[in-house]
Parts: structure tokens; sequence; C-alpha cells
């Protein structure tokens, strides 16, 4: 956006502010979504003093893709579960909301002993020595993708796919192909990502500016009062909630399923599935692409063409967290344990495993991860066969233990949520900067947040968080945010 046609805006914003205000009718903004970039949005406009807003939740609950559920006895997360990011450079702002506001039960995660820890189709672990020499080769790869990344022109018309970057380097030219490679390359790129090498963009993640601007370090948050804590402290900071601290404002307004938004040059007018009407000055969408990419909002008059392409264009990953409780323990434990790996022929079958005994004592509970392909194949069998497959794939693993039937399980189905479509943004190959701005970029008085729209952290927590505090640099009438405003989409 120009200077100019931002000054516009600025001087659009203030007489349109003064307006609502003068005539009373009804909310300024409404906010779509009541996960942790619309909070954080309305908490930013609050500052801002723009309190005359309505935040519209299609479930029950606050808190998004971040959502604790009772399992066993204990309280897992079926979304995001880490803080990624520690102990480097800068502080990632959600460390000290859950380390020290909150003080949430959190644990490092140690991946240290990862060498150890691959195990065979038929049982057994491989050797050490040759794990960690396939791990080296992989690090000393991606260590040459960081420096051609770095010599990529900024606009991004030079990217490629991070298999591509392997191609280039020598390493496994026709793709990962024995069990070990294969886990090894799943392990680095789609357990972080959701979503394989051939996929994923070169020039926005490697290095990850999660890691280099935050630090290596990555915390487990295993509390009773989730993770999702977090986003009803920050709501709390804004709108009314009750002594036992749980939102009452009238502002949020749950179980109301937005199915369609009006937009013209004098108000927006939003339909929820309900039948009801709510009107505003502007609206802030905070849904997941996934959800903009799906029909469950109507948006009339339809977007442009390069708002829907820029929409259609990015990635909606899937990334499950499935849990299983076991009547006893089989499985090793202790210092270099906590995480192993099945090196299966299948690529990407339940490959990723973590055992849980630090956050939660005696529960007997394990998780595996699976993503993309098979996240969607598995939310669309029945738990018990998941768990069929789980338990046999165990009985492999430790052939010479006696595995016992798995007791229950949890299978999250993020993909089949209509209110979700997936767990988080990937950044594809094909994307370039211009057309992520335009991902980011208003229609008029529909405004656009969520993780997806964070262009340096999309797909992580502190990206949502970001892109709501952003929301002061787009929507502002205040003077003193104009120069700031007028800076280029961050």
């Amino acid at each position: 956006m120009t200077p100019t046609a931002t000054t516009a805006l600025v001087l659009a914003l203030t007489l349109a502010h003064h307006a609502s205000l003068a005539a009373a009718a009804g909310p300024r903004v409404i906010i779509v979504g009541a996960g942790m970039s619309g909070i954080s949005a309305g908490k930013r406009l609050s500052e801002a003093g723009i309190t005359d807003l309505v935040i519209l939740e299609a479930t029950d609950h606050l808190g998004g893709r971040m959502r604790k559920h009772n399992f066993g006895g204990v309280s897992v997360e079926i979304g995001a579960n880490w803080v990624e990011g520690v102990n480097g450079g800068k502080m990632n702002p959600i460390w000290p909301l859950v380390n020290s506001t909150l003080k949430l039960r959190n644990f490092r995660s140690d991946f240290d002993g990862l060498a150890e820890n691959v195990y065979k189709e038929t049982g057994g672990v491989y050797d050490r020595a040759y794990v960690q020499k396939r791990l080296d080769r992989a690090n000393e790869v991606e260590e040459g993708g960081a420096k051609l990344s770095a010599k990529l022109r900024p606009s991004g018309q030079d990217d490629m796919s991070i298999l591509a970057m392997q191609r280039l380097n020598n390493h496994l030219p026709n793709g990962p192909a024995s069990p070990v490679d294969m886990i090894l390359d799943y392990f680095k790129h789609d357990y972080e990502f959701a979503e394989p090498p051939r996929v994923t963009s070169l020039q926005n993640v490697v290095p990850l500016a999660t890691f280099r601007d935050f630090g290596d370090d990555v915390y487990f948050v295993a509390d009773k009062r989730g993770y999702e804590a977090v986003v009803h402290h920050l709501a709390g900071q804004y709108l009314e909630a009750d002594k036992a601290r749980n939102i009452v404002d009238p502002r949020l307004q749950l179980n109301k399923v937005v199915r369609e938004i009006s937009y013209s040059g004098s108000g927006v007018t939003v339909r929820t599935e309900d039948d009801k009407v709510y009107k505003a000055d502007y609206v802030m969408v905070s849904t997941s692409v996934g959800v903009l990419q799906s029909d469950l909002i109507q948006f009339k008059p339809r977007l442009p063409a390069w708002k829907v392409l820029s929409i259609y264009q990015f990635d909606m990953a899937v990334y499950t967290k499935i849990f299983v409780k076991f009547p006893r323990k089989f499985w090793p434990e202790g210092k270099g344990r906590e995480f192993f790996l099945y090196a299966s022929s299948r690529r990407g079958y339940y490959g990723v495993w973590q055992e849980l005994e630090a956050p939660y004592p005696d529960a007997n509970v394990l998780l595996v991860t699976v993503t993309d392909e098979e996240s969607r194949r598995i939310e669309q069998q029945s738990d018990n066969q998941t768990k069929a497959e789980i338990v046999e794939v165990l009985r492999s693993m430790f052939s010479g233990e006696d595995v016992p039937d798995a007791t229950d399980i949890l299978v999250p189905r993020w993909w089949s949520d209509r209110f979700y479509r997936g767990t988080f943004s990937n950044w594809p190959i094909g994307v370039n900067r211009y057309e992520y701005d335009q991902l980011r970029a208003p229609v008029g008085r529909v405004y656009f947040t969520g993780e997806h729209t964070s262009e340096h952290y999309n797909g992580y927590v502190h990206g949502a968080y970001l892109s709501g505090m952003y929301i002061r640099r787009r929507l502002m009438p205040n003077a003193e945010f104009q120069m700031t405003y007028m800076a280029p989409w961050r």
C-alpha cells in the first residue's frame, strides 16, 4: 500500500470512527474467531481505545486450536502443545506468559538421544553410529540449504522446495528411500511443518525464523488449566470476567457460526447460522486459512480474484497427535528416551513417538504423531482401527516385550472439523512475497489476521499472537499510529 493510499485510509478510519460513535450504530469492529489471533487483535484494539467490538466464535469455547482435553485422567493438548523457540537472542512473547505470568507446567523436550532410539520394523533398534552418520549428513545438507537460501532474491522468484535443495546438495537425489533415511527426513521436516520436503518452501523455512530469533529449545506444556489458559488470560485483560475468571462479557458471543460477510464502502454486515445479523464499520476475520478455503463463509460481493488466489495458493496442513493409554509401561524411560522413531518402509506411518512419564507420571500414555495424508486417512477410519494399527506397530518395535492391548485412544480430527479444516498453515513452494502480502491484505472493510498472516512465524502460537498484535498497524484511527501504519505489511 502506498503512503498516499495509507494516509487516505487513516483519514477514512478517523471519520468513520467519529461517525459511528455519534450514531451509536452497533459495534465498530466485528472479530470473527476467538482463537489466539482474534483475542490478541481484540486486546490491541481495546488498548487503542476501540472497545466497541463484538467477537463471534463458532464453537463453545475460547482458544481455537489451543485446546485441552481430559484423557485417561490427565489434561492433554489436542492442538498446540509446545512453546517453540526459547533461550535464544530474542524473547518469544509466549514464553513469559506461560512460564512466569501463568506459571503453566512445562517441560523442555529432549531430542538428544534420538540416534539410539530408532526402531526397526522387525524389532530392536538400529546401530547408533549408523543412525548418527545419516543424521549428521542430513544436518550438513540443511546447513548448505541455509547458505543457499540466503543467496536467493528476496522477491522469492528463485525459491525452490526443500527436496530440490536436497538434490542440489547430492543428498538422496531420488528422495529418501531407506527406512532410516525416510524417518529422519520425516522427523526433520514433516514433524515440524506437517508436509513433506517436496511441498515446503526452502526460502521461507530454512533457516527457520522461530529458532533463529528465539532459540532452539522447545517446551512441552502440560498443565490442567491447558495451554489455552494463555488465551483466557489475554481475553481477561479487556473482557469482563467473573470471580472464577470465566469470561462473561457480552461482547464475546460463543456458538455463533458466521456464514456470510457482506461489505461495502459504508460498512459490513455479518450473518450467523442462527440468522442473527451484526453490523459494524469493519470486520476482522481470524479464521484459519483452511476455513477461508472452504465454503463455510460466503463473502458478498465475492472476494476479488487476486485475494481468492492468494488464499487457495497457501497450504493448510494437518498434524495429528494421537494419545494412547495402556494398562502398564513396556517402553524405555529416562534421560535420552523421551522421543523414539519407527523406521517403517512406509513413510510417515506412525513414525514419531513421545513417552510422557515426566509430564504425566504413571499415566501410562504414549503420544504418536502423524501428518498430511496419514492424518487424513486416519481421520476417516474408526478409532478402533487406529488403535489396532498402533498396537501392531508397537508389537513390531518391541518384539521382545509383552505389549498389551491399548485401553483408550484419543484421535483429534482437525481436518474434518468445518471450523478449522486443519491444524496450521505451511508455506508451500510457489508462493512469493508479493503473493503472501496479498494473503494478508484487506479487501475494503474486511481485514484478515491469524497465524497464516504472520510472515516470519506462520504455523506457530507466537505467530498467531503477533498477527493480532500487528492489527494496530492496519486498523488504527489514532494519529500516533499513522507513521507505523504507513510502514509496509509485516
